[in-house]
Order: C-alpha cells, then structure tokens, then sequence
C-alpha cells in the first residue's frame, strides 16, 4: 500500500477520533436505516474525504432499482454501498444485494455496512457472478493512535480510490493467501529447491520431486488449500507469473553453474513449456 500523505493521515485521525462517540451513541439509540445513511454519508465526506455535493449520490439507480450511495469520481462510479441499519448485522443476503447492484452497473468495488462495520468486496464478472471479500473493518475498534489502523482506512478513501489502493490491497492479499503460498510450494521450482536442500541434509537419500509434492499435499498442507476452486485460481496466477519470468529470464551461460535464482524460474525449469522438454532434471540440480 502506498505511504499516507500526511494532510490524510491528519484527516483520518481527526475523523476516527471525531466519528467514533458519534457511532456508539447511534448503536445504542439503535438508529434505523434513513439515519444511518445520513451518518455514512458524513463519514464518506469528513473522514473519507470525498466531495458530499459532487462525489456522494444518494439513491444510485441501478436498472429499475436503487442503491443507497455511490462514490463517482470524475463522473464515473468507483463504489457502491449499501446501508444497514447501525444495528443490524451484516449477512450474505445483504452481500448478495450490494453485488448484485454492482453486477448490474458494471462497477468492481462494493461495500457493505452499518456504519461502524464496513466490508468491501471485488466483484468477480463472471458466470455467475461472484465476489471476493478483500477488506473488512469496524471503525469502533480502531484505534487513532495504531498507524496499521489509520493506514487500514486509506483504501477507501478519494485519495485511495484515485490510486487503485483497493486493487492494491486486493493484489497484496492475494499474493499472501493461504491458496498462493500453498501453490508456491508445489510448484516446479520450488520443490527443486526443496529436494536440493534435502539432499545436501542427507547426503545419499535419493528424493524425488512427486514423492516430496505427495507428502507436501498429503502431510503437511491442509486439504483445503491445495483442492478447490479457490486453489486452482492460485495455482493458475502461481503457473503465470512463474512463465512470465521463465520468458524474460536470460539464458544460462555454458559452462556456468545454476544457481538459486535459476531455480526459481530459470531456463531449465517448466519443461512443459520448452521445444522437447522432457530431459531429466535431476542432472540439473546435480
């Protein structure tokens, strides 16, 4: 995530500071809806920094319907939310109606909330439409003086939104996943380095690749990590950006020894994806 500019960061702690007494006095009056879209439109404006009278729109007509707000900068829609009352609990039928607006619209990002809790989802185009949970806050559980908190709000700010901070987030999360760290552990290069360390831990023990692939899988990571949709995805992203290095790696000198970094993506790795590639590696890591 890029660095807060200072002017921000003064605004987002000012503003926790100012909207947090306000919320648990809403909470505990157990304000309905219409109020607590008042409430999320000052927060939007005073602690978001968005324009109330240019970026706010209340109402969003979406095909028929309606969403409660919307955040469009320079006149496009950045970010739909839908509002709940400050004392309803935030449910998958309530996610399923933020997202279905956004589907309709075309727009990437949604947030729910209440106005204490807030959490925003990418919406995944596809069919059928799905969303993928990327940042979830509650604004009465931070603390103005924790950097980490005051930098958590950033995405959702019009400077973050004018910065792709949410796709940022979303791009950072992705790549510490529970799914991509697993895929990075089975993939081809990886368990070169793995079997070479072995060895050198264990001079003589003749290891495989499969065998340590099918204890990895089988032993040591958890079934639902390497099995699923979700799991696939990160496979595929871990196979991409593995052949893309493949692709602008320089070619291994003759005569030079390979080294960690060419186990990592160099010239000799994917055999799939080279003219003939079948040879053994094994000689390679030798």
């Amino acid at each position: 995530m890029p660095s807060i500019p200072r002017k921000v960061e003064d605004r987002l702690v000012e503003g926790l500071k100012r909207f947090q007494p306000i919320l648990s006095a809403a909470r505990a009056r157990d304000v309905n809806e219409a109020d607590t879209v008042v409430i999320v439109t000052d927060l939007l404006a005073d602690l978001f920094g968005h324009d109330k009278y240019t970026e706010i729109t209340r109402e969003y007509a979406i095909r028929g319907t309606f969403c409660d707000l919307a955040i469009k900068i320079e006149d496009q829609p950045r970010l739909l939310i839908e509002v709940k009352a400050i004392g309803l609990e935030l449910k998958e039928a309530h996610i399923r109606q933020a997202v279905d607006y956004a589907a309709n619209q075309g727009v990437e990002w949604v947030a729910l909330t209440n106005g204490a809790e807030w959490k925003v989802f990418r919406v995944n185009f596809g069919k059928p439409v799905d969303q993928e949970l990327v940042l979830a806050l509650d604004l009465l559980s931070l603390n103005s003086r924790t950097p980490s908190h005051i930098e958590s709000l950033y995405p959702l700010t019009r400077e973050g939104l004018l910065k792709s901070a949410l796709s940022d987030y979303h791009i950072q999360r992705q790549a510490m996943s529970r799914f991509s760290l697993a895929a990075l552990l089975l993939s081809e290069p990886v368990l070169k380095i793995l079997r070479r360390e072995l060895r050198r831990l264990s001079p003589g023990v003749n290891v495989d690749i499969e065998e340590i692939k099918e204890v990895l899988t089988n032993e040591v990571l958890k079934r639902e990590v390497v099995e699923g949709e979700k799991a696939e995805e990160a496979k595929k992203r871990i196979q991409r950006a593995l052949r893309r290095q493949l692709r602008s790696a320089p070619r291994q000198v003759a005569g030079e020894e390979p080294s960690d970094q060419a186990d990592l993506g160099g010239e000799t790795e994917f055999a799939e994806d080279q003219p003939g590639g079948s040879a053994d590696d094994t000689a390679q890591d030798e």
